[in-house]
């Protein structure tokens, strides 16, 4: 579904043909066992093992028909080697196959019913997150979307980018929680982005908007839940030929701008309320302005990012190996990353993760 330089998510393998086969190759082992070996070593006890184990992976009628294999091998050797005492494992393998069907088709029902929810997962992965890359004139963006469970297909972190007559304007947030729930609140926040941005003149009124889809979205969970139920964002505004961005960070990690003068931590001048708080603490948003030139990197990202440990339970120093990133293309500075916290984590994620690498070409945007 991921097409490269699109959403990247880590899934599990498939089992490899030698894996599928392994059912057929312990009912050979097992009978050739069975047939060198002296009878009181009685190996072929284990047969009903083999239509135990394809129950695992195979579909019911392959499961059946490995078991009755099993069956007749077994009928052969009870006249190979005359009392071996077969009609016992025979009917052990009766049971167990019958056993194994059912238990095959179980599977089979519940393949098919996480396969409809990941159909489902899918199609909320397309309403949040925005397809990737883009480039409006001289901007060109990219995404990075790593799910920390492998099953996942997307959780409460998102973003956004669209152009405007303001300039190219860009969200990037994370809901707190999981969940279904997370997952609404992000598609209100996102959504409510796709239309403010077109029509507010500054990320103030944008973030007002914001605030209120995302208050409206909750309004339908228990009051004791809202204090729990906030948003952090960051909202860029890459004004048409201004050299400039204007940042408005509400509550979430600072932006990294990585220029020929070295790596800038785009800190706000003073912090702006969370989404779903401004009622609590007042909707006064600060937004700065900070120098953007021609193949500078700029760097949005989540927190999963920079809360991702190592086995000693340190931090991914995100500033530290930005700094030492060459000027190269969105692309290449995100799947860096995607290496980089993968190798730093030892694959083991514990939060999802997103982020978007902004440049700006010559003559742009």
């Amino acid at each position: 579904m991921v097409k490269p330089g699109q959403l990247r998510l880590r899934s599990p393998h498939g089992p490899g043909p030698l894996v599928l086969l392994s059912p057929v190759i312990l009912t050979v082992v097992i009978a050739g066992l069975a047939y060198s070996t002296p009878p009181e070593m009685a190996f072929s006890r284990i047969l009903p093992a083999a239509p135990a184990l394809a129950a695992a992976m195979w579909p019911v009628l392959p499961t059946v028909l490995l078991g009755t294999v099993c069956f007749l091998l077994m009928i052969g050797l009870s006249l190979v080697f005359p009392g071996l005492g077969a009609w016992y494992t025979v009917a052990g393998i009766v049971a167990v196959t019958v056993a194994a069907a059912y238990g095959s088709h179980v599977r089979l029902q519940r393949e098919q019913a996480l396969f409809q929810v990941r159909l489902v997962a899918d199609a909320a992965q397309k309403v949040v997150l925005g397809p990737m890359p883009r480039r409006f004139g001289g901007v060109e963006i990219e995404a990075l979307y790593l799910a920390a469970a492998a099953e996942a297909r997307i959780g409460g972190d998102f973003y956004e980018a669209v152009t405007t007559q303001y300039g190219v304007r860009l969200l990037i947030g994370d809901v707190r929680g999981k969940g279904l729930a997370a997952v609404g609140t992000a598609a209100a926040v996102v959504n409510s982005f796709r239309e403010a941005a077109h029509d507010e003149p500054d990320l103030g009124g944008v973030a007002r908007r914001l605030e209120a889809s995302s208050t409206r979205y909750n309004a339908s969970f228990p009051p004791d839940d809202l204090m729990e139920r906030f948003t952090t964002a960051v909202l860029v505004e890459i004004p048409h030929g201004e050299g400039r961005i204007r940042i408005l960070n509400c509550g979430h990690p600072p932006p990294l701008l990585l220029s020929r003068g070295g790596l800038r931590v785009l800190n706000p001048s003073a912090p702006s309320p969370l989404l779903n708080l401004a009622d609590l603490i007042g909707d006064c948003y600060s937004i700065d302005t900070f120098d953007f030139t021609a193949d500078d990197q700029l760097l949005l990202y989540t927190d999963g990012v920079t809360e991702a440990r190592d086995r000693n339970g340190g931090f991914f120093p995100l500033a530290d190996w930005m700094s030492h990133q060459p000027s190269t293309q969105p692309r290449e500075l995100l799947d860096g990353l995607h290496r980089d916290l993968l190798r730093f984590s030892n694959g083991g994620l514990d939060d999802d993760i997103a982020a978007l690498a902004v440049c700006l070409r010559a003559g742009g945007p």
